[in-house]
């Protein structure tokens, strides 16, 4: 079966349009018109209010919604559902993106929104909108304040059926305090934030001084202050910008170099440039590490958090000085970054350029137009209301006229009529008169009114003065800025400087030098290494407070051995200790690591001494508390450790030192006042696995207090610190002396020796001995220092009640340093 077509019905007066068009003016036309919609409706701030268009809509619709600082957070989303749907036609992740930027305080130098929920971090985007919620900032209130006072215009949304601002009220100049930054079609803006104090102390200039030049300005706004801090190195850009409106210029982190173990020293980075996160860092480094293009970082770890914020932590390797891996840092990192300064803003609806000044003339101009049109607003809602008052007045008069006349009119036109007709009364007074409830209209006071009267007469004269007076108008603008920064306001966190520094003569090294220098313990069991190559003039006895018990010379790159109560020798890197400042013009040293730091000590296993790891040299001499002497030859040992005596069960070191000569006495003081002292040439040296020789010999119930290796001089002393045997170490002061080492004869090894301190009342024991070459020095176990009386003791007299328990006693360096 054949289908039969219908023919198609074209009326007799239809003709056929077709419009030619070049397709070049077609495209340009249309470039434009995208171009000038995308410039005007998104990527560009106006410069009066400083906000794009999806800013000032978010911020207007929190506004209308109630959400102010004192009410309670809402749900992102629901902002974002209100601002698209009212007032932006675009899509909603815009608008939270946004919304977003306006919470983040890293983003912006006076945050407009308040945030609660993950917002995001510098280097991480934020959770969705439906996780977070928000409400208005306290600096948000200003930007809106007096908009429904017909401050500023409407115009129509995008379908039409609402109104939405042009721009906002803007009582903080928003522009400069929290820049802005777009990309447009064929333009870009860049703006950096600034300090609000120092904006409105620069306004408020202006509008006194409004032909003050870029330079009167800039004492007031002397760079930008970032949200993040840091460091601005050059203000020629910053002065370009100010002037022409385009201009760069360098940020830097802000660090410092400190111990961030015991053993090693880092960077801590504490801001960083603006835009800049601390994942970007780290990602850097570690490409940088991976490629060999940077040397000597041994970890990098971010300690971010809450409390303290950003602290970014770099350890340096040992062997390599941070200053020179900071400079590489800055160099190869974006821990210096660069900022590029735009000042493109919409001035009465076109793109311009503009310049510091530029900006706060346009800025000020608003806030004049905002306050003139509120003022007339305010000013004709007074008359408006004084009319109304002046018509109560007449009518109070006699109210019970007034009631009458409204109850005997038959309509209310007719009682509107006879109230204009017999009180002279404006139709509006009548009005509102009718309008009001009886019960009202007779508890109105003719003294309230008359109070009411009068101040409204004194407000409409105030607004008259300032609309009439441009002086007043600008004191008005004056003090209202004022009164923004005082509430919020806040001290400037970015540190300008003019340049970088000086460049130095002699760049730093990257590693540190093999130079020589010392390595000392202290008696706090503190470990520490100095530069200098001879200790100061005076000893340098004392690090801080306590005192130095053993030092050596050394060399930055090389290794020091450290003898141990346990008869060990353990080897130790000196570049894992830390560096003290010079000592030549502070006898005193400061600082140090607890021993624990680098050595894993067994139990009451304590360091009793330093020493070269070398073969040269007469050896070590060593002491045990039941005795024993030994002589050992400092054989170095492919181990981080090894043993040096054999030591019998319930025996430990009490003395190990380095000998320097050979010819050093050995000197033993015993827990019962006994000294004996003889040549060290009189001890045989032994290997490595001997057990040593009789030292001294000793009565039952005694021990070695004290050993130590000198070679004895004049001014040679003995100190000896008696106390009772039942106090706990450390309660008990004790009794004090200090005697010439040349009251005490030698005597052969392993003999008693001859008695050295007599005991008083009460005291069974020395619980401290010391022989060196003065003058000696005491510290308690707090660290604080202890005066010793004068070298005048006899050789078997009584010592004098001490100030406070001694912990240790130490002679200057130089005289236990080797040659």
């Amino acid at each position: 079966m054949a289908r039969r077509s219908t023919p198609t019905l074209v009326p007799d007066d239809f003709e056929e349009h077709i419009v030619d068009i070049d397709v070049g003016d077609e495209m340009r036309t249309s470039f434009l018109e995208y171009a000038y919609s995308v410039i005007y409706s998104r990527a560009l701030p106006d410069a009066r209010d400083g906000l794009k268009p999806v800013q000032r809509r978010i911020l207007y619709t929190m506004g209308e919604m109630g959400l102010r600082p004192d009410r309670g957070h809402v749900k992102s989303a629901r902002v974002v559902g209100e601002v698209m749907g009212r007032l932006h036609p675009h899509g909603d992740g815009a608008i939270y993106d946004a919304l977003v930027r306006m919470v983040q305080p890293w983003s912006l130098r006076l945050p407009m929104i308040d945030g609660h929920g993950n917002f995001g971090s510098p280097d991480a985007g934020p959770a969705a909108m439906r996780y977070t919620e928000c409400r208005m900032a306290a600096a948000a209130m200003p930007m809106t304040a007096s908009i429904d006072e017909d401050t500023v215009d409407f115009r129509p949304n995008y379908d039409s059926r609402e109104m939405e601002p042009s721009v906002l009220p803007a009582a903080i100049p928003n522009l400069l305090v929290n820049g802005a930054s777009g990309i447009a079609v064929g333009m870009a803006t860049n703006m950096a934030p600034h300090n609000l104090v120092e904006v409105v102390q620069a306004l408020r200039h202006l509008v006194t001084h409004p032909g003050a030049d870029l330079d009167a300005l800039m004492r007031f706004i002397p760079g930008p202050d970032l949200p993040t801090g840091g460091k601005i190195i050059g203000l020629d850009g910053v002065r370009d910008a100010y002037e022409t409106g385009r201009g760069s210029f360098r940020m830097r982190a802000t660090t410092r170099i400190e111990s961030v173990t015991p053993r090693r020293k880092g960077i801590v980075v504490t801001e960083l440039p603006y835009g800049v996160g601390p994942e970007k860092v780290i990602e850097r480094i570690k490409a940088l590490v991976q490629a060999k293009k940077l040397q000597g970082i041994a970890d990098v770890k971010d300690l971010t958090d809450l409390e303290k914020g950003l602290r970014l932590v770099i350890e340096v390797k040992n062997g390599f000085n941070p200053e020179a891996i900071l400079e590489q840092l800055f160099k190869l990192t974006p821990m210096e970054d660069s900022f590029g300064i735009n000042n493109v803003a919409l001035v009465d609806g076109q793109p311009r350029t503009l310049g510091l000044k530029q900006l706060l003339e346009v800025y000020l101009q608003h806030r004049y137009d905002v306050v003139r049109r509120r003022s007339v607003f305010r000013r004709n809602k007074a008359a408006d209301k004084l009319h109304l008052v002046e018509g109560l007045l007449l009518a109070i008069l006699d109210i019970d006229e007034v009631i009458q006349l409204i109850r005997s009119s038959e309509t209310g036109a007719e009682a509107k009529e006879r109230l204009m007709t017999v009180f002279e009364l404006t139709d509006i007074q009548a009005t509102y008169i009718l309008d009001m409830q009886l019960r009202r209209l007779t508890k109105f006071s003719r003294l309230e009114l008359e109070n009411e009267k009068t101040e409204l007469e004194r407000l409409i004269e105030e607004l008259e003065a300032i609309l009439n007076d441009e002086k007043q108008l600008r004191k008005v603008v004056s003090d209202e800025l004022a009164d923004v920064a005082k509430s919020h306001g806040t001290p400037r966190r970015t540190v300008l400087l003019q340049s970088a520094g000086q460049p130095s003569t002699t760049a730093v090294p990257l590693e540190v030098a093999d130079d020589p220098c010392l390595v000392y313990l202290s008696s706090a069991d503190l470990l520490a290494r100095t530069t200098d190559v001879e200790p100061p003039g005076d000893g340098g006895a004392r690090a801080g407070h306590d005192v130095i018990v053993s030092a050596v010379r050394t060399t930055a790159r090389g290794q020091v051995g450290v003898l141990t109560s346990l008869g060990r020798l353990v080897r130790l890197d000196v570049l894992d200790l830390p560096t003290l400042p010079s000592t030549a013009n502070a006898p005193h040293l400061q600082g140090g690591a607890p021993v624990s730091a680098y050595l894993q000590l067994e139990g009451t296993e304590r360091v009793v001494g330093l020493c070269a790891l070398t073969a040269e040299g007469p050896g070590l001499a060593l002491g045990t508390r039941q005795g024993v002497v030994k002589r050992v030859t400092a054989e170095v040992l492919g181990k981080d450790s090894w043993e040096v005596v054999r030591l019998a069960d319930g025996d430990e070191v009490v003395g190990a030192l380095e000998l320097a000569t050979g010819d050093e006495e050995l000197c033993f003081v015993t827990s019962d006042a006994q000294l004996l002292h003889f040549p060290a040439a009189a001890v045989r040296p032994q290997g490595r696995s001997g057990g040593g020789i009789a030292g001294v010999r000793l009565a039952a119930g005694a021990e070695v207090v004290f050993f130590g290796a000198f070679e004895p001089t004049d001014d040679t002393v003995l100190v000896t610190i008696s106390g009772s045997s039942t106090a706990l170490p450390g309660t008990e002061a004790g009794s004090v002396k200090v005697t010439p080492f040349a009251e005490y004869p030698a005597k052969g090894r392993a003999t008693g020796g001859v008695r050295c301190h007599r005991f008083l009342k009460g005291e069974d024991r020395l619980v401290l001995g010391w022989a060196g070459t003065g003058p000696p020095r005491a510290a308690a176990d707090s660290g604080a220092p202890v005066d010793l009386p004068p070298a005048e003791g006899r050789r078997d007299g009584s010592g004098t009640p001490a100030a406070q328990p001694v912990a240790a006693v130490s002679a200057p360096v130089r005289d236990r340093l080797a040659p």
